[in-house]
Order: C-alpha cells, then sequence, then structure tokens
C-alpha cells in the first residue's frame, strides 16, 4: 500500500476534510445503504448473482452495485457493499439470507457452540471482499472516497448467538449475565478477526472505517461500557497503531446519551447519530468532543419526501453549519425509497448556502 497522509488524500477527497480540521460547506455527504434494492439497477444485479451472499462474495458484482449510487448521485465517498455477517460467516458460522425475512444463523448457545468457530479459515473470504474494495478504488473516481466497514463486536455477536435478528437481543444479554465468560471469548474473537478484516480493507485501498453497532442501544449502561466501549476502544487502538492516517466512524445506534462518553473513551474520529439523537444533540456532541458527527436524517422522510423532508434538511443543515459536520441518514435507506427524493435530498444539501 502506497503510504500516503490524511492530509495529502484529503486535498483530493472533500469528504476527508472534515478528518483533518477544515469546515467544509456545504458538508460531504454519503448515506447508509445506499447501495440497495431501492435502486432499479441494483435489483438487476442482485438477480444475476443468485444470492444475497453471493453478491457479497462476487468482487466484480459487488463493485458494480457499490458503483451505482455514485453514478446516480455523485455522492462524496462510496461504501464497500458488503455484510456485517460475512465475519461469523468466514469464521465458520453457517450464515444464509432468507428472501422478506433477514438472516439466519446456527445458533452459538454455548462453549461448545463456540469451538466451532475457526479464525484461521477467514483468510479466504476477507480477501475475497478486500478484492473487491482493490477494484472499487481503481474504478471509483479519484475524487471520492472509500468506506470500509465492519459491525461491531456486540452486534455481531446478537446475529451469531440469537440465530437471526431480533428486536431485544435477549438472547445475547442473556449469555452475557449468565455465561460472561464464554461471551467474553466470542468477544475478542470477533475483536481479532474484525481487525484482520479492516485490516485487509485498508491495505486494498479504503480510506475511511466506518464500525456499525446497531443495536448498542439495547444495553444497561455498565453492560455498554463492557461489550460496545471495551472490544471497540481495542479494536481502534489497534488499527491506529498500523493505521494511524486512517479515520474511524464509531455508529453506537441508539446510544445517544451515551455518545460523548463512547467517542472519548474509544477514540474514534468521528460518531454516527440515528434518528432518535435531537439536532440540539449533535450539535452538544460536537462541542464536547471535537469529533467529527454523521447524521440524522430520518429515512422515512426520504420517503415521504417534500416540504417535511426539506424544512428537516434545513434544520439540520442550519444546526451543524461551521462544525465538523458530514450529511446521513440516522440509519439506512429504506428498499421502497424513491430514487427522485433521493436526487431532492443531494440538490438541496449541495446547494446550501
Amino acid at each position: 500500500m502506497t503510504v500516503e497522509t490524511l492530509v495529502q488524500r484529503a486535498q483530493r477527497r472533500r469528504f476527508l476534510k472534515p478528518f483533518v480540521g477544515e469546515l467544509l460547506w456545504p458538508p460531504p455527504m454519503w448515506l447508509m445503504r445506499q447501495a440497495g434494492r431501492y435502486l432499479p439497477e441494483y435489483r438487476e444485479t442482485r438477480a444475476k448473482a443468485g444470492s444475497f451472499l453471493n453478491l457479497c462474495y462476487s468482487p466484480k458484482l459487488a463493485a458494480e452495485v457499490t458503483l451505482q449510487p455514485i453514478r446516480r448521485y455523485g455522492f462524496d465517498a462510496s461504501i464497500l457493499f458488503s455484510d456485517i455477517l460475512v465475519v461469523p460467516d468466514a469464521l465458520g458460522q453457517t450464515v444464509s439470507f432468507v428472501e422478506g425475512e433477514g438472516p439466519r444463523l446456527d445458533p452459538i448457545e454455548d462453549a461448545e457452540g463456540l469451538a466451532r468457530l475457526d479464525s484461521a479459515q477467514t483468510g479466504d473470504k476477507f480477501s475475497t471482499v478486500a478484492e473487491t474494495v482493490s477494484l472499487l478504488r481503481q474504478q471509483l473516481p479519484d475524487e471520492t472516497a472509500l468506506i470500509g466497514f465492519c459491525g461491531a463486536p456486540w452486534t455481531v455477536a446478537t446475529y451469531m448467538i440469537g440465530g437471526r435478528g431480533s428486536p431485544d437481543q435477549a438472547a445475547a444479554r442473556l449469555m452475557a449475565y449468565k455465561d460472561p465468560e464464554t461471551f467474553q471469548r466470542l468477544m475478542d474473537i470477533l475483536v481479532e478477526s474484525s481487525v484482520d478484516y479492516l485490516s485487509r480493507q485498508i491495505e486494498a485501498g479504503a480510506d475511511v472505517l466506518q464500525i456499525f453497532d446497531s443495536w448498542a442501544g439495547s444495553l444497561a449502561d455498565n453492560q455498554f461500557d463492557r461489550w460496545v466501549v471495551a472490544p471497540t476502544r481495542l479494536m481502534v487502538a489497534r488499527l491506529k497503531e498500523k493505521y494511524p492516517e486512517i479515520p474511524i466512524l464509531g455508529f453506537p445506534r441508539g446510544a445517544d446519551q451515551l455518545s460523548a462518553s463512547f467517542a472519548s473513551q474509544t477514540g474514534v474520529d468521528a460518531v454516527s447519530c440515528n434518528t432518535a439523537m435531537p439536532v440540539s444533540g449533535m450539535v452538544q456532541l460536537s462541542e464536547a468532543t471535537g469529533r467529527v458527527v454523521q447524521g440524522n436524517l430520518d429515512p422515512l422522510l426520504l420517503v415521504a419526501g417534500g416540504k417535511q423532508l426539506d424544512d428537516r434538511v434545513a434544520e439540520i443543515l442550519g444546526a451543524m453549519k461551521g462544525r465538523k459536520f458530514i450529511f446521513n441518514l440516522g440509519h439506512g435507506i429504506l428498499q421502497y425509497t424513491p430514487p427522485e427524493n433521493v436526487s431532492r435530498l443531494v440538490e438541496q444539501v449541495r446547494s446550501a448556502a
């Protein structure tokens, strides 16, 4: 990998400017899940892949769907098309996706289940994803930043233990209470594997990393410190030791009141805010931490469109002007979002005075 400083990369890629302290306006923007089912060209490519995991592990097709929203909207950053469950899949856990229902995994219920995981076998699948990153860096416009990502250990563990998504992550929370030693071993495996996975993405050309902790908000405060803050801090420290010029965004979704302490304790360079975070809370987070702040438009507003969308976007922009800010949603684009509403959003943000 060619060694290039963050300042040098920021000269070409405006998305990176807030990370070197530049108060850029209009703010850089991208949208979580910007490559996805709301785009007809995605649905066409997805049909060619045959299955969702095939799409994730087909570098040419995964690169294609990553590029589609860049061609349409010219976002300042693209994000690797993949899934947070690539890590358990690479570790040897059985992972599949049921159309219309989501992921299904063979649940890990105890130490015996944990023993089925094999960190030594992750290389092939991680390398396949890194190949996608390499293709993207070759095909993206030079001014477009490339975001690599993984799921945070806590969030990934909730799927590995529960066997599927759940509204309260009860299975993982219960194991963490009843058998914290086994749960800690799982978290250790996920930290090590995730650092390896993200390192490969950096080596292949990722400019920035985002760690998605989608279920961080389901934990009690003391459990939050143990299972969200501690593993994230360890991942950030290890990645920064190897790649000090790579910014890291943390997304502790649902943990609004703990976002400032999350930022200061983990060492992330930016905090992504979900829809429930008040705009005033984003202002306070910016002032309290000095970090880049990202978020928090409601994805349903992007479905609705119209004046309500315009007014909320204007409110967010007005509050965050003069701060290190990246415009984004509070969670991923919904599949029934009209593409023309995304165009309207991009136009409004781009024309911000």
